[in-house]
């Protein structure tokens, strides 16, 4: 073939790709808009004082989401605080010596199962090691969602420490430095900005869990705060409201859903915050 029909072959067949990629685009980001236009249609609606200043109500009765609000808090930042740290030593482990080792790749390849591993299978496993104990409580809600943050934060922080110059830590290594050192000081300091995204990115992915609470913590109408006795959370409370036959439930349902998005949206915002200034810092 000669070079002229060649090159307007290919510059056809690169227009028709274009074309198909942004209506591709096009067409996923139509039902992402509609989806949040629905959101917002339908939950502005339940934005009021009594959302966050009243309980969950019984049917036909005004009422709103704070014990739901104070539940998925909670357990949301003892999730934090139980899987971030685990996560971040395991994935320090991952990246300066386990790579070298087979337990290394057994490690990994464990985590990468957890962390595809469906939400309702850690719920049923939390629920027959440590509900079948000490029954229904915050406490095993938190266990579970520790369980979804801690592959995301082994990942993010493997990664993160492997992405150090290995010349940075020779430097260190070179003036006498010990190795823990050089670890909190050095590496942590450089993949600082990346591990807590990895740890906001959890905390929204959590905030909006179901199955493994439903099988936990379980829900309560009522205001708690013992962390061993069952608690109310945002994401369990819409799935009981949402599918009720009382419209003020629903309300309630979608008001629920808009501010939990707005949080994961605030998250989001967050993490890519971090990364900017990281950036910024680095050039």
């Amino acid at each position: 073939m000669d070079a002229p029909g060649l090159y307007w072959r290919r510059r056809v067949v690169n227009v028709a790709a274009i074309a198909l990629s942004c209506a591709t685009a096009a067409f996923g980001l139509l039902f992402l808009v509609w989806i949040l236009w629905t959101l917002l249609a339908k939950g502005i609606a339940g934005i009021n004082l009594n959302l966050f200043t009243m309980n969950t109500p019984p049917p036909m009765q005004d009422g709103g989401l704070l014990n739901a609000f104070f539940g998925s808090a909670l357990m949301c930042t003892l999730a934090i605080l139980i899987g971030a740290p685990l996560g971040v030593l395991a994935g320090t482990w991952l990246s300066e010596f386990g790579h070298t080792r087979k337990a290394g790749t057994v490690v990994r390849f464990v985590n990468d199962i957890l962390l595809s591993a469906p939400s309702i299978v850690l719920g049923l496993f939390v629920y027959a090691m440590v509900v079948s104990v000490i029954g229904f409580s915050a406490l095993a809600g938190a266990i579970s969602l520790a369980f979804i943050v801690l592959p995301v934060v082994v990942r993010t922080t493997d990664e993160m420490l492997r992405l150090v110059p290995a010349q940075m830590r020779e430097a260190a290594l070179s003036l006498g430095v010990p190795q823990w050192k050089v670890t909190l000081q050095v590496l942590y300091r450089s993949a600082s900005a990346g591990i807590v995204t990895g740890i906001l990115l959890a905390l929204a992915r959590i905030s909006g869990e179901t199955a493994p609470l439903l099988f936990t913590a379980f829900g309560n109408q009522f205001w708690s705060s013992s962390l061993f006795r069952p608690m109310a959370s945002v994401p369990v409370v819409m799935n009981q409201f949402a599918g009720s036959p009382y419209e003020s439930w629903q309300t309630l349902a979608w008001a629920g859903a808009l501010v939990l998005t707005v949080f994961v949206l605030l998250v989001g915002l967050g993490a890519r915050f971090f990364l900017l200034r990281n950036r910024i810092s680095n050039d």
